[in-house]
């Protein structure tokens, strides 16, 4: 079996698969105080949740955009399993070249998303990951990472929306009935709702017209994805476990070209 974890800013995201079928995901809060062993405890108390024996685990793979834990993490899936994971960056060489300023800029969940993109889906696409932040990226039909926009998460916006302004309250992320809002709640969620699809409807047409090879597969992936995708106007797929897909995809490109 193989061991997927994707380590984000707010969660810490564990993925274990039976060959190339997912077995099981669960989700852990990022906690930058814990230490490798406390971390190992946790790991393991989800694989035997699950019906999942530390033994069972042949190869692991991590990407990681807190670079602060990536190393504890690392030496958390040594004590458990008995083998060090690859850690995912943009110096792992791979069949998809990375075509921008500084590939070392790229984030490895940026990466393992968008190269479980290029493999499971037809070229060239857009692959939009909703999370902390919202990216949006572009690969071209040779399978070439050519860029992305990146934009304040929805969660983050809509909090700041409820912190800095005294009178508009907490609410749910849900789609309005309308979009023209005739209370306070339904007008909040209408601006983030459809202003996030619009704002992604948009991006995916510039994005279309600079790389000029026609008409993008799109792809979506996080927690708030699945349900804004079903308010833009442009065809979307969501796949919420893209990044641990390119995760083990990266390891299994590695592992064939060492043989």
């Amino acid at each position: 079996m193989f061991l997927a974890i994707d380590i984000g800013n707010s969660n810490i995201t564990i993925g274990v698969f039976d060959n190339d079928k997912i077995k099981f995901v669960s989700r852990i809060s990022t906690d930058r105080s814990k230490t490798p062993d406390q971390y190992a405890i946790e790991i393991d108390n989800i694989l035997n949740l699950y019906g999942t024996l530390p033994k069972e685990i042949d190869n692991s793979a991590i990407s990681s955009v807190v670079p602060e834990l990536t190393d504890e993490i690392g030496k958390a899936v040594n004590i458990i399993t008995g083998r060090s994971p690859l850690i995912i960056n943009s110096e792992i060489e791979t069949d998809m070249k990375i075509m921008i300023d500084d590939p070392n800029q790229l984030g490895a969940d940026l990466y393992a998303g968008c190269y479980g993109a290029a493999k499971l889906y037809p070229l060239p696409c857009i692959v939009i990951d909703l999370g902390t932040a919202s990216k949006i990226s572009i690969i071209d039909k040779n399978c070439n990472f050519r860029g992305c926009a990146i934009a304040p998460g929805i969660k983050i916006s809509l909090e700041a929306l409820s912190a800095k302004t005294s009178q508009l309250p907490n609410i749910s992320l849900k789609k309005p009935l309308h979009s023209i809002g005739t209370n306070t709640t339904d007008s909040m969620q209408s601006g983030v709702v459809y202003g996030f699809s619009s704002m992604l409807d948009g991006l995916i047409e510039r994005f279309e017209k600079e790389l000029d090879e026609g008409e993008c597969f799109c792809i979506a992936t996080g927690g708030l994805a699945g349900d804004l995708v079903t308010s833009c106007k442009r065809k979307i797929v969501y796949n919420r476990e893209l990044i641990l897909c390119g995760i083990k995809l990266i390891s299994d490109k590695i592992t064939a070209d060492k043989f």
